[in-house]
C-alpha cells in the first residue's frame, strides 16, 4: 500500500540522482523546510527532519482529517515545488530526486525510538559533522530548545520520558537497517 494513511506515523526519505548536491547554501535548506512547512503542514505533524547535503529524512505523523491521496500528493507537490525552484535557481534541468521517494510506516515502537534517533545522528554517520547535535539542519536543537517550534515537541520528548531521557538516548550508537537501495555507502 503506498497511501499514507491517516493518525499513522511514517519515516519519509529521498535522496537526489546521481548523489547530486539537494542544497547548496543555507537558504536551500531554509528554503526546504519553508516550501514544506507551507505545502503540507496541513496533511501531516513533523516529529523530526534531518537534511544533509544530498538526501533527506522526515518522522511525519499524518493527520487525522487528512485523506490519504491528499496527503500523497500534497508530499509530491512539496518534492516537485522545491525540484522547479532549484533548477530554475542554479540554471539545471531534469530530475532533482531519484524516483519516488520513500516511506516506511512505524508499525512498532522499537523502530519509532530509534528512527527519531537514526535521523538525528544522520549527519555524524555520513562523517559530515564530529558531533550530531551541533547540525544546523535537524530538528534535535529545535526539540531542546524553548523557542516556539512547529515540531510536535511535547510528543518526542514525553516518548523519551523528559529532555534528560531523550538526550541520554541520543547517546547511544544505534542501528537501524535502512532499504538497501537507499544506502549510501
Amino acid at each position: 500500500m503506498n497511501d499514507f494513511l491517516p493518525g499513522h506515523f511514517y519515516h519519509v526519505f529521498s535522496r537526489t540522482v546521481g548523489r547530486e548536491l539537494l542544497f547548496r547554501s543555507e537558504e536551500n535548506y531554509k528554503y526546504f523546510l519553508q516550501k514544506f512547512q507551507s505545502v503540507c503542514s496541513l496533511h501531516f505533524s513533523t516529529l523530526a527532519y534531518c537534511l544533509l547535503p544530498n538526501h533527506f529524512h522526515f518522522l511525519l505523523e499524518v493527520r487525522q482529517d487528512s485523506e490519504s491521496q491528499a496527503a500523497l500528493q500534497a508530499f509530491s507537490n512539496f518534492l516537485n515545488g522545491y525540484s522547479k525552484a532549484y533548477n530554475k535557481l542554479f540554471n539545471r534541468h531534469g530530475a532533482l530526486f531519484q524516483r519516488k521517494f520513500k516511506r516506511k510506516k512505524i508499525d512498532q515502537d522499537s523502530y519509532f525510538s530509534q528512527v527519531i534517533i537514526y535521523i538525528h545522528q544522520n549527519p555524524q554517520k555520513h562523517g559530515l559533522t564530529n558531533d550530531f547535535r551541533s547540525w544546523k539542519f535537524s530538528s534535535y536543537p529545535s526539540l531542546l530548545s524553548q523557542k516556539p517550534t512547529n515540531l510536535k515537541r511535547e510528543l518526542v520528548l514525553d516518548w523519551y520520558g523528559g529532555i534528560e531521557g531523550f538526550q541520554k538516548s541520543h547517546q547511544l550508537k544505534q542501528d537501524i537497517n535502512l532499504p538497501e537501495e537507499f544506502s549510501l555507502e
